[in-house]
């Protein structure tokens, strides 16, 4: 992560990403948006719903690699920097978001 690289900030905290994260994050979601085209085309073509089921499935398993991806860099990031700064807040946002991954 680098600190002096300016970022686009949609909330009050922010993550400066490097190129190749970025590129790899942004890269795992075209292939899932391109997923979920292929299951529109599929119900549009009344697709035999196991087959839909199925690509389903595989769009469920891609978001849940993304997840893992970015809470790994989370984690390596934003987590250590903030611990370091004494900001212990983000174990308990952390936790809560862990919870809402696990639903």
């Amino acid at each position: 992560m680098e600190e002096n690289k300016k970022c686009a900030c949609c909330a009050e905290k922010h993550t400066c990403r490097g190129d190749e994260l970025k590129h790899s994050l942004l890269n795992r979601l075209k292939r899932i948006e391109g997923q979920i085209r292929g299951i529109e085309g599929m119900i549009e073509t009344d697709a035999y719903c196991n087959d839909v089921l199925i690509q389903s499935a595989a769009v469920n398993a891609a978001i849940n690699a993304f997840n893992r991806e970015l809470l790994k860099s989370h984690l390596h990031s934003c987590v250590v920097r903030d611990i370091k700064a004494g900001d212990e807040s983000v174990v308990d946002e952390l936790a809560s978001t862990i919870y809402k991954l696990m639903k």
